[in-house]
């Protein structure tokens, strides 16, 4: 997402909206390590622990002021952000690029609630995207999807995608050995406490990822 996707280059601002998650934690360390500035949204809770890794957070509780303090850190904009919320928050973030910068929309978080369609949610995020990224503005978006970019690479080139997984995987748990990554575990459970495990890891109160152990 951040290299073959965003194409993030050293030197360049992101922002990371999540960035006390599990892909946020991981997100926010591999872009450090590639000499990029981040700014993340977060709970003030998770400000101290963001700081330790060379992220500027910003509280996203009011999006109006969060929208405020990141254009105060970036006046002209960041180049790529990074959006797992979704819904109004991509329209902010569109609105928070800097002259040919990117939307990556990798999830639809506020849409979790037990009441709406995600697919037809999904749809109509695809079709967003894909209007915004016709404008003549320069900007980019597009919603990133494990298997591949256009979401069929799996299926249409099997081997190409099975390479660049192993390829992919074998760079992050390189890193992983040399301490360059630091997984964070917010919490461990048995498998016959999933139920706890899901409230918490539901919470958005944690900072990384919710363990299951058999």
């Amino acid at each position: 997402m951040l290299h073959r996707t965003a194409r993030v280059r050293p030197g360049q601002t992101i922002l990371v909206h999540g960035a006390n998650g599990g892909v946020g934690t991981i997100l926010l360390q591999l872009a450090r390590h590639h000499g990029v500035r981040v700014i993340g949204t977060a709970s003030p809770r998770h400000h101290v622990r963001l700081r330790a890794f060379g992220v500027e957070p910003v509280d996203y509780h009011d999006p109006g002021q969060m929208v405020t303090r990141i254009r105060e850190l970036a006046p002209g904009g960041v180049d790529v952000a990074f959006d797992n919320v979704g819904g109004e928050s991509l329209e902010r973030s569109w609105g928070l690029l800097a002259p040919n910068g990117s939307l990556v929309s990798y999830g639809m978080a506020s849409a979790v609630d037990g009441t709406r369609s995600m697919v037809v949610l999904f749809v109509l995020t695809l079709a967003r995207l894909g209007w915004w990224n016709a404008l003549p503005n320069g900007h980019g978006a597009t919603f990133y999807d494990l298997w591949d970019r256009n979401l069929l690479g799996r299926t249409r080139n099997p081997e190409k995608f099975r390479a660049r997984m192993h390829k992919d995987l074998t760079a992050v748990f390189d890193l992983l050995a040399d301490g360059v990554l630091t997984p964070q575990v917010a919490g461990r459970f048995p498998l016959a406490e999933a139920p706890e495990a899901m409230k918490l890891a539901e919470s958005h109160t944690v900072l990384g990822k919710v363990i299951l152990e058999p």
